[in-house]
């Protein structure tokens, strides 16, 4: 007896063959195929898809087949999966479309009261709930190995319609990577998942709170005596529902009249009726200008003129004639 390798089936073969079987099951069972899409790297990125994937990694027993289950989940391969108490079905093309079914031991009662009792008056709020917004002693309590809400090895049993023998196979390792992130787009299926009501975790916790308020005695309606509820949240109550109302208060006792000092206003200044006296504006659109002021100039000293040297007229002498000298 020889065993023969299944031909090579390509990512974006493989889809196209699974969406047709996925419309054809629908068309049959009358229920909208939910395939798992991936985007980027990462498989899960909330707190419940995120520790349900670490969940899982953390057991040796599915170490050898979880990394082809994540190639599986991310290329797309699970074309329709489903989620019910205690139980997931879905379909994951390969070289033919397989269907798995993986079932989940309900979570047990004395476990899940013990997990109630511990986070009582810590979780108050759903959406917080969901959202993994809680304390840190919260969340290591719901992942904790032993006591805490996610399933053991122990608690699975799965089965897959390829003829691989092992007892998880491929497939079925992309359909519990599947589940985690489907758990990021609706967290509350881990409770139905693991068949308990998140709903009893609430209430619990909200008695808790309710009995033991934090910085007062009183019952928790007491912090709204007195109040107008209506008011408040703008619906009307019942007469018989409404709070009773306050005491009427003392009136309050009117102080005497404190004596309020005067203020004078400072006496106006008189102008002189003297038109004289009183400058003229300068005309509209003219600067005025004022006279500039004379400079002092300095005298100078007289000083006596001199007199010019007196110089002796003489008469041009003539060419040509010598003065004669008489003869005696």
């Amino acid at each position: 007896m020889s065993f023969q390798y299944r031909p090579y089936v390509s990512v974006a073969k493989r889809r196209l063959l699974g969406a047709k079987a996925a419309a054809n099951l629908s068309k049959r069972t009358g229920r909208a195929p939910a395939p798992i899409l991936i985007t980027g790297r990462a498989i899960a990125t909330t707190f419940w898809g995120s520790a349900w994937c670490e969940n899982l990694e953390a057991y040796s027993d599915y170490s050898n087949r979880l990394p082809r289950g994540r190639t599986y989940a991310r290329n797309g391969s699970v074309v329709d999966l489903h989620i019910t108490t205690g139980k997931v079905e879905a379909l994951v093309q390969g070289s033919s479309l397989y269907k798995i079914q993986v079932t989940f031991s309900t979570l047990a009662t004395a476990r899940w009261a013990s997990f109630k009792q511990r986070s009582s008056g810590r979780v108050t709020n759903l959406i917080d709930l969901l959202q993994g917004r809680l304390s840190k002693e919260i969340l290591a309590d719901l992942t904790h190995r032993d006591t805490g809400l996610f399933p053991a090895p122990s608690e699975i049993k799965m089965s897959c319609s390829c003829p691989d023998w092992a007892g998880m196979c491929k497939h079925v390792a992309a359909v519990l990577y599947g589940v985690g992130a489907r758990l990021d787009e609706k967290p509350e299926l881990f409770f139905t998942l693991r068949g308990v009501e998140v709903a009893e975790l609430i209430a619990s916790a909200t008695d808790t709170a309710a009995r033991n308020p934090v910085g007062g005695t009183g019952s928790a309606t007491d912090a709204l005596a007195g109040e107008d509820l209506s008011a408040l949240f703008g619906v009307e109550l019942d007469a018989s529902t409404s709070p009773a109302p306050s005491p009427p208060k003392a009136p309050l006792k009117a102080s005497p009249p404190v004596a309020i000092p005067k203020v004078r206003k400072p006496a106006a200044r008189k102008t002189s009726a003297n038109p004289s006296t009183t400058p003229k504006p300068p005309a509209s659109g003219k600067k005025s200008k004022t006279p500039a002021k004379p400079r002092a100039t300095q005298a100078r000293p007289t000083s006596t003129p001199r007199k010019a040297p007196s110089r002796a007229v003489t008469s041009p002498k003539r060419p040509g004639k010598s003065p004669t000298r008489k003869q005696g």
